[in-house]
């Protein structure tokens, strides 16, 4: 390799060395909430236990105010990559927000839900290739189903 194209290789990974090491000190907010809100769907609507226990295994990390962060999420760009995954997440649906939607939209997001658990869209496959216990066997995603359904159905009826 010639003299002068070392020098430009050498300078560049000199550049991206403190470039990455920069970054490690640059983290958005932490999607992390002591306290349940009132606008949570638990606070709206009767969950029974296994529902909520299934959701907060398989969803709340992405679909709530409280993410529970794992170990590489303290790297960039990680966690920039994470947080923006959360934040999409939560647009689609936020279980702590779920008392402020409206009526149509509360009856649409859970026949939503009940259709992502259906087709297998949800829990994502990038999520549950590191979360394992996220992984819904097919008795969970039956329960989740058909508790959103069956909200869907009765929200839907108090419109009409």
């Amino acid at each position: 390799m010639p003299t002068k194209l070392k020098s430009v290789a050498k300078r560049a990974l000199i550049v991206l060395v403190v470039f990455l090491v920069v970054i490690q000190f640059i983290h958005p907010a932490k999607n992390q909430n002591t306290t349940i809100n009132a606008n949570d769907i638990v606070n709206t609507y009767q969950v029974p236990d296994d529902v909520h226990k299934i959701l907060a295994k398989a969803c709340y990390d992405c679909h709530s105010n409280n993410t529970t962060y794992p170990w590489y999420s303290k790297i960039q760009p990680v966690d920039w990559w994470l947080n923006d995954h959360v934040n999409d997440g939560k647009r689609h649906l936020n279980f702590s927000e779920f008392g402020s939607y409206s009526t149509k939209r509360k009856a649409k997001k859970l026949k939503e839900v009940a259709g992502t658990i259906t087709d297998n869209e949800m829990p994502l496959g990038s999520y549950t290739l590191i979360h394992r216990n996220a992984i819904l066997t097919e008795v969970e995603k039956a329960v989740v189903v058909n508790w959103a359904r069956s909200l869907s159905t009765q929200i839907a009826d108090t419109v009409k």
